[in-house]
């Protein structure tokens, strides 16, 4: 498995360079072919209304700063405070129903 070089040349952190902005902010840390890591700058963002995310991959998502609510078609609500994770299986239909402003998330996507 190889790992872009981005990560691999000089330290990064992932609470500096925070930008907030009306969208989200999705920046990749560094991909593979059977994983990608990002960081996600929300800034008080929701799924739109009656939207499902339906992903291939699993997602590990950890809140490093912030909070959210997210929505699961099967499982109903999870409210999610700095620090909490959670694994999300591949086709488990969910939504973002909140997040503070800032929040900031780890998403790592593997297969």
């Amino acid at each position: 498995m190889s790992f872009s070089a981005q990560c691999l040349t000089g330290k990064m952190n992932a609470f500096e360079n925070i930008r907030l902005a009306d969208e989200e902010i999705f920046e990749t840390i560094t991909k593979s072919e059977y994983v990608r890591i990002e960081r996600i700058i929300s800034n008080g963002q929701k799924s739109p209304e009656g939207f499902f995310y339906d992903q291939d991959e699993y997602e590990f998502v950890l809140l490093l700063e912030g909070e959210a609510e997210l929505f699961f078609k099967e499982k109903g609500r999870v409210r999610l405070k700095k620090g909490d994770y959670l694994v999300i299986e591949p086709h488990e239909l969910h939504r973002v129903e909140y997040t503070s402003k800032p929040a900031i998330w780890l998403a790592v996507f593997y297969r």
